[in-house]
């Protein structure tokens, strides 16, 4: 009766204190709403998203579909609290949008925002893309107050398929920053409260509000799909006693990366990568990671870590923390120590499964034309090789619209790169902040037809 006890105990704490995510798609209504939530024990109206106004909250339904699919997600915009905005619209992160670059979600670049009371329809293929990708509001900083969740492309015929037993809508974890003022009235760069881990977490002085319960079954491989849903931070996630296998090559945030983990990283960003073992990810803003975690350490309850760059850092009293609970294990937090990572992803270690054969010689300065961007942030602007970026006073999409036909026409004087067509160009991004990645990669230009 004992061992009875215990899982239906464990089973409660699934439904109770999990989030259990419930994929839609790939034809779905998208319903964004206000709503007052306490995530991590403090309540406050946020912006958040749901397959229904009822079912909405943070983070948004995870949207699935398969890969060569073509998406239907109708975006319906109810908001009504007038302390935040209430336009909207939806970025689908990671989605190259050939053929649809209408369906990208930048407000005043490719659409005009979507007003209360009204819909719009993004329609898009999937194409050859499958992975794990996010997506997000692309309005100003709404997104910061909540409206973002992840989605995943499957691959039947994924390469790492006989790496892994289970991935599905339980297998998802996404990382997130969150704030106690709502982002209009925040400030500039405002200071995050809390890190969610699926939608749960603790902020420094609150209550022990319930934090999120991973659950696994002892033996078992599983592939977990961790998104990076952050405003700002960077994390550095690790699951105490477990190491994380796989190689991953990533395109994120317009970057060449790898990452290193305790369990197997087979994708990043919707490439699939040779597999690392690593046991600690540093993953930033908008990044996504897949790695094999095996359950074969004693059945008990292991600390899961997100230790941000930004905010109230470290783990006391279950902050910046959930918890992976083996099936059999005691309603508990764990009791696992913090041990210091010794194998931490480097990002020299990622390699594609499938070489991306990019144009120009494979070596520094093998391309036609070199640019180095440098981004700098100074008096409260971001910066490009010295240059603010300064938005146009009417949004571009007007001003197309208005019969503005070139680039230099639309935005702001130092803010243009001509680039020659038919030719490769070499972009180095050194990165903006300490501990961001230095980016180089080439891009090939062709002729218009």
């Amino acid at each position: 009766m004992a061992g009875i006890s215990m899982r239906f105990a464990a089973l409660v704490s699934l439904f109770l204190v999990s989030k259990v995510y419930a994929g839609i798609g790939p034809t779905t209504d998208l319903h964004i709403v206000n709503k007052v939530i306490s995530p991590d024990g403090f309540s406050r109206s946020a912006v958040v998203a749901g397959g229904t106004a009822a079912s909405a909250d943070y983070p948004g339904p995870l949207i699935t579909a398969t890969k060569g699919d073509t998406l239907n997600l109708n975006v319906i915009d109810s908001l009504t609290d007038p302390t935040m905005l209430r336009a909207t619209s939806i970025h689908w992160h990671g989605f190259f949008q050939a053929g649809s670059s209408w369906a990208d979600g930048p407000v005043g670049v490719t659409q005009c925002p979507i007003s209360p009371g009204h819909s719009f329809l993004y329609t898009f293929s999937t194409a050859d893309q499958a992975g794990t990708f996010w997506y997000h509001s692309h309005l100003s900083t709404q997104y910061c107050d909540g409206l973002r969740g992840a989605m995943v492309v499957y691959n039947p015929a994924d390469p790492h398929l006989s790496l892994y037993d289970e991935d599905n809508d339980n297998t998802v974890i996404t990382l997130g920053d969150w704030y106690h003022v709502p982002a209009p009235s925040a400030g500039l760069v405002p200071t995050p409260q809390a890190t969610l881990i699926n939608g749960l977490g603790r902020y420094a002085g609150g209550p022990a509000s319930p934090l999120a319960i991973i659950n696994v079954v002892s033996g078992r491989r599983y592939r977990f799909r961790l998104v990076s849903l952050s405003c700002d931070p960077n994390y550095v996630f690790s699951i105490d006693g477990h190491t994380m296998v796989g190689d991953i090559f990533s395109l994120s945030k317009y970057c060449l990366i790898v990452i290193d983990t305790s369990q197997n990283i087979i994708e990043v960003d919707s490439i699939d990568v040779t597999p690392l073992t690593v046991d600690s990810i540093r993953i930033f803003a908008g990044q996504r990671y897949s790695f094999v975690l095996t359950a074969n350490q004693p059945v008990n309850n292991y600390w899961v870590r997100a230790n941000p760059n930004l905010g109230t850092t470290g783990f006391s009293g279950g902050l910046n923390s959930a918890i992976l609970r083996y099936a059999g294990a005691p309603v508990a937090d764990p009791t696992t120590p913090l041990v210091t990572s010794t194998n931490p992803m480097l990002e020299t270690n990622l390699h594609p499964l499938v070489s991306p054969a990019a144009p120009g010689l494979p070596v520094a300065g093998g391309a036609d034309v070199a640019y180095n961007l440098a981004i700098s942030f100074a008096s409260g602007k971001f910066r490009i090789n010295g240059v603010p970026f300064v938005p146009p006073t009417v949004p571009a999409l007007l001003q197309i619209m208005s019969g503005a036909l070139t680039a230099p026409a639309i935005l702001p004087a130092g803010s243009v790169y001509s680039l020659p067509p038919n030719k490769v160009i070499e972009l180095t991004i050194p990165g903006g902040g300490a501990g961001n990645p230095v980016c180089r990669f080439p891009i090939q230009f062709l002729p218009r037809k």
